[in-house]
């Protein structure tokens, strides 16, 4: 692996692949590899120790899914800075395969991307996640100002870059609901801004062509950061 990547299992901020640091060797009988850096495996036992409570619940009888239905990914990605480094998420099997394909293409595009790591690193906390611009996919917990789960529960969407691409809701007297907060500057889709996802960017168009339905999308709310599958 590159010498030169920006991220490793800690940094001045705090850990960062605290889930490649747990995985560690334990799982390698069963990764899958894509490309040197892409591959996905199943969560050892360590890592669902460690999101359960957090990302993944721990008092539910019949969980909506289970630990063994969710698989490890780790990925390279270009930061801010254009530098590489390494990130990692955690996902429905389903679309496993399908998250090391994008982001080695990303990747080889040089794509920027301001952070990938795991959402148990913010306490599962999707705002926090997101005012920190960081790009996630599992999280149990459900839509927000709903009782429904969403598709992060099920490991089945992903965020990317959501500080610039934040999700947007309507209300009737006109004004709209932006989350997170900070994203407000970059409601207004008509403006021109870098990390913008929009129908021509190269990240919008590899997920379409990988099955996936886009939040830029919806007509009831638009929710720019959002790419979720159904398989």
């Amino acid at each position: 692996m590159n010498d030169n990547l920006q991220n490793s299992t800690e940094n001045p901020n705090g850990p960062l692949l605290i889930g490649l640091s747990l995985n560690g060797e334990l799982m390698t009988d069963a990764r899958i590899t894509w490309e040197d850096g892409f591959y996905y495996e199943p969560l050892s036992g360590d890592l669902a120790e460690y999101i359960t409570g957090v990302s993944y619940p721990a008092n539910l009888e019949k969980p909506a899914i289970t630990v063994e239905e969710l698989s490890y990914v780790h990925v390279l990605y270009r930061d801010f800075d254009g530098n590489p480094a390494e990130g990692e998420l955690i996902c429905n099997q389903a679309i496993a395969q399908d998250l090391v394909e994008i982001f080695h293409e990303l990747y080889r595009a040089e794509y920027q991307i301001e952070k990938i790591q795991l959402i148990d690193a913010y306490g599962g906390d999707d705002d926090l996640s997101m005012a920190d611009n960081n790009t996630s996919c599992f999280n149990y917990r459900v839509v927000s100002g709903s009782s429904s789960l969403s598709k992060h529960a099920y490991g089945l969407a992903i965020d990317i870059n959501p500080l610039y691409n934040p999700y947007i809701t309507y209300n009737k007297d006109q004004t709209i609901n932006v989350s997170p907060a900070a994203g407000e500057d970059y409601a207004d889709r008509s403006k021109a801004f870098p990390y913008k996802i929009d129908e021509d960017d190269l990240c919008c168009r590899l997920f379409k062509e990988h099955g996936f339905t886009w939040g830029g999308n919806w007509n009831s709310c638009k929710d720019y950061q959002h790419f979720q599958k159904t398989p």
